[in-house]
């Protein structure tokens, strides 16, 4: 759901996705909507997810996000930017990540991958994410912002690593600012 959607996210922040996936795995069949997480309280929420770095800031701000979705929002998670940010322990990234999976948007949320391999190949060189994201929206046509967000987290967990990129598999290296930079080191070595 929606819902799930964006309690995993927020349980993403400095985690992985594998974490973020056995928590909610057992989680949500306890409890996966704002009334069932408020019934389990924030101590037993945490006993869900203490396996996730930072679980109990996470479990605090879930909790609060829960209260203000059913107070202000019919329990429901809202589809615009501006109340999504006001809701505890969501960012521009997270909301970029629920506007664009569950509600379609043309957005592209920046996070660790994005910002790399935006940097690294020169695609949309930026010294913050939201540089990046406000390069990457001007240059990537409309029909392919939706998907782009995913396509160039993909390239930079499985291709354009962080330690050890695997420029021999990679479609663009030939198009790569720092491939032609390290091309340039070797023949000038």
């Amino acid at each position: 759901s929606v819902f799930e959607l964006l309690v995993a996210v927020i349980l993403s922040a400095q985690a992985t996705d594998i974490s973020v996936n056995k928590a909610t795995a057992i989680l949500f069949n306890v409890a996966n909507t704002p009334e069932g997480l408020i019934g389990l309280g924030v101590d037993r929420l945490k006993s869900y997810i203490k396996t996730i770095g930072l679980y109990n800031t996470k479990a605090e701000n879930i909790i609060r996000m829960c209260s203000i979705l059913l107070d202000q929002h019919a329990g429901a998670v809202p589809d615009d930017r501006e109340s999504l940010e006001k809701l505890p322990g969501v960012g521009r990234k997270t909301a970029n990540v629920i506007l664009n999976t569950a509600f379609g948007n043309p957005t592209i949320a920046v996070d660790t991958h994005i910002f790399r391999v935006a940097n690294r190949t020169g695609l949309a060189p930026g010294k913050n994410p939201l540089e990046v994201e406000k390069k990457l929206l001007r240059l990537v046509p409309g029909q392919f912002r939706q998907n782009a967000h995913h396509w160039l987290i993909l390239h930079g967990r499985y291709v354009c690593t962080a330690r050890s990129p695997a420029c021999g598999k990679c479609p663009v290296y030939d198009h790569c600012e720092w491939s032609q930079k390290k091309q340039y080191k070797k023949q000038a070595g």
